[in-house]
């Protein structure tokens, strides 16, 4: 009796630029004739999932990425927030707090996905957001990509909670920034789980960098304690990915997407040959 073919996912956690390495993997599992039954993403990792979801070649994710995470993404500074944190009673300081202005990397996300909705996607996909009021992790799977995509990269302190589908949302990986268990849960047999540590600034500088510092920490505590839990917890086989460099891939470095594509592949090669057994079995 022939074998019930395994449903395979991909999941592409948190990491910025450094995601860009799920396209690796995805040139590797290609020439093996190996394709995702569905795609889950987070903050960053939700941009490459929605563009390999929807169907963008290898060359176009490239593209894309350039377009839509640069560092004139951050140069709009929201100025109305920053004079709130002097005079809250005045400007009135509130939960939408955020550094700089959402318009550029808003503008990115519609000009790339326009009115796509996750029924357009030709592969299932799942993002990953927070629910800022209750910190409980939100799926994304229905709806406009764009909004999904907005809630899921709202970076605490550098853009602003996005309201969609009756939430305020933030970035995912405040609550989930490796989403396995959500694979696992739509009956993925086999998780592909490309995950990364988030790099700390090497001097705090500015408000912003110090933001960010904040956040790395909590993002690489949550992903170390969640995967974890999920590995030991699972009912599906979780394959970890997590590509080394060689050298610091800072948040925009998107000159080094070259680079970032190869070591997903070499990660992926890595695993290839246990990959094809489980597939197998």
């Amino acid at each position: 009796m022939p074998h019930k073919k395994k449903k395979i996912a991909l999941v592409i956690g948190a990491g910025s630029v450094k995601c860009a390495a799920a396209l690796g993997m995805w040139k590797v599992l290609e020439k093996e004739d190996i394709h995702f039954d569905m795609l889950v993403g987070c903050s960053g990792g939700s941009i490459y999932a929605s563009a390999m979801a929807v169907g963008f070649s290898l060359q176009e994710c490239i593209d894309n990425t350039k377009k839509l995470w640069n560092k004139s993404v951050t140069e709009q500074r929201n100025w109305r927030a920053l004079a709130s944190v002097i005079l809250p009673g005045f400007f009135k300081f509130d939960n939408r707090f955020s550094l700089m202005s959402d318009a550029p990397i808003l503008k990115g996300f519609k000009t790339v996905f326009g009115e796509k909705t996750f029924a357009d996607a030709k592969t299932p996909l799942y993002i990953m957001t927070t629910d800022f009021e209750t910190g409980e992790s939100i799926v994304q799977h229905e709806g406009k990509i764009v909004d999904a995509l907005r809630a899921s990269v709202a970076i605490p302190y550098i853009w602003s909670a996005w309201r969609h589908n009756g939430h305020l949302l933030i970035d995912g990986a405040v609550s989930n920034p490796l989403p396995v268990d959500v694979a696992i849960r739509e009956g993925a047999d086999v998780i592909l789980a490309l995950g990364f540590q988030s790099p700390l600034p090497s001097k705090v500088k500015s408000i912003s960098r110090y933001a960010f510092y904040i956040n790395s920490l909590m993002t690489n505590s949550l992903l170390h304690s969640n995967f974890a839990f999920h590995n030991a917890a699972h009912h599906a086989e979780i394959v970890p990915i997590f590509p080394e460099f060689e050298r610091p891939i800072r948040l925009f470095d998107t000159h080094e997407i070259p680079y970032v594509i190869e070591q997903g592949e070499k990660a992926m090669r890595a695993q290839l040959d246990y990959v094809n057994r489980l597939l197998e079995s």
